[in-house]
């Protein structure tokens, strides 16, 4: 054999070793070519933006991100410079994306004039346990102060209901008033406990097969007949998203919340909640005190453009009375947070000046594993302690 057909052949074996390396690594990874058209992404790079590679192949990078990313300012600098640059806690806001922080890396390609790689590197997993745990923990805080209240508070504001009412009989006419504002007030601390007690039960859900999306365009319906009349809801639904394991009407109120939350963060007029299905492979986790893990395949994604949230809510967005609202109780998001929970799912919250996205991780409905209403691995799931 000739040296030539050895270079090549050693050549293409080193290529196709390359190759298989690229495509182990849980980073996305993507290639531009000179006038910044995909010619490359792995496989954590199709994950992560929805899309495989025979479809992205040839199109433009700004198929995946706005043509005003601070992203192709770096691509830019390291072809002009020829020396890699990274980023770190850069904002990226796409359509197939969201919102993601992420910190970012740009190289030059050697022997690939022009071309360059970029390489994203996402939140730790270590921050996504952080959130996890931080909205579990709420959901069991919210449980425990629920059974307090309703035994430690209701049954002595009933107390004081009665002599209030006893006392209104015997006197004056002008101090009827102050009888009847304890009583009105008595009733709507007892409004609030009612609401606080739901919380308190922590029977197992009644769960079977249920199609997130018809969830969703009830819940859409019902936004558009009320509080969110006057915003724009865009859905980007994944067709062949399969059925979740959940409690219907546990999931409409749950959806419920998010959306209004989402339409009162709006002010103007260009308000618009964007409502996204995706299917995510690989996101699992493991079930608490087995080697059995379950898939978390399912994920629902609500963005809005209002005003955000203030930094300082977020370590405890999903506790009891934490509210931005002057009116507000503080429960929707407690109540989400316990509910997501009781379906063995999880939620992530990112949120940015005009922009906040909540994410939805719930399981797959398995008929394999669903006998009679029940399913073993999802109530031994109850108390997970592993992300994938």
């Amino acid at each position: 054999m000739c040296a030539e057909a050895i270079s090549s052949k050693n050549t293409y074996g080193n290529e196709k070793w390359a190759n298989l390396v690229l495509e182990a690594l849980p980073n996305p990874l993507i290639q531009l070519g000179t006038n910044n058209t995909i010619v490359y992404l792995n496989t954590a790079a199709e994950t992560f933006f929805e899309a495989s590679m025979g479809y992205l192949k040839g199109l433009p990078f700004t198929e995946l991100l706005p043509g005003n990313t601070p992203l192709l300012e770096m691509v830019k600098n390291v072809r002009h410079s020829g020396n890699s640059i990274m980023d770190h806690d850069l904002v990226l806001e796409g359509i197939r994306i969201g919102v993601r922080i992420v910190n970012v890396g740009v190289s030059p390609l050697p022997g690939k004039d022009g071309h360059v790689v970029i390489s994203f590197f996402e939140r730790s997993l270590a921050q996504r346990l952080h959130n996890q745990q931080q909205s579990r923990g709420a959901a069991r805080s919210v449980s425990g102060m629920a059974a307090m209240l309703a035994h430690e508070v209701k049954n002595p504001l009933s107390g004081i209901k009665g002599a209030a009412q006893l006392l209104a009989q015997t006197i004056d006419e002008q101090d009827q008033p102050l009888a009847k504002l304890i009583c009105d007030e008595t009733d709507r601390i007892c409004e609030l406990v009612d609401k606080m007690e739901g919380f308190a039960d922590e029977r197992p859900l009644k769960r079977g097969e249920v199609n997130i999306h018809e969830i969703l365009n009830h819940c859409i319906r019902l936004a558009t007949a009320g509080f969110g009349n006057r915003v724009k809801f865009k859905e980007e639904y994944d067709p062949s998203l399969p059925a979740t394991l959940g409690n219907k009407d546990v999931l409409i109120q749950l959806f419920l919340n998010l959306l209004k939350n989402a339409c009162e963060a709006i002010s103007d007029a260009n308000g618009e909640v964007r409502i996204t299905t995706s299917y995510r492979q690989g996101m699992s986790v493991k079930v608490g005190g087995s080697g059995d893990r379950l898939g978390l395949p399912l994920m629902i994604t609500i963005q809005d453009n209002g005003i955000g949230i203030p930094s300082e809510l977020l370590d405890n967005l999903f506790d009891p009375f934490v509210t931005t609202k002057s009116n507000g109780t503080g429960l929707g998001l407690a109540f989400v947070a316990k509910a997501i929970a009781d379906h063995g799912g999880f939620v992530e919250v990112e949120t940015v000046p005009r922009l906040t996205t909540f994410r939805v991780m719930l399981p797959m409905f398995d008929s394999k594993n669903f006998n009679n209403g029940q399913n073993d691995v999802f109530q031994k799931f109850l108390k997970p302690d592993e992300v994938q």
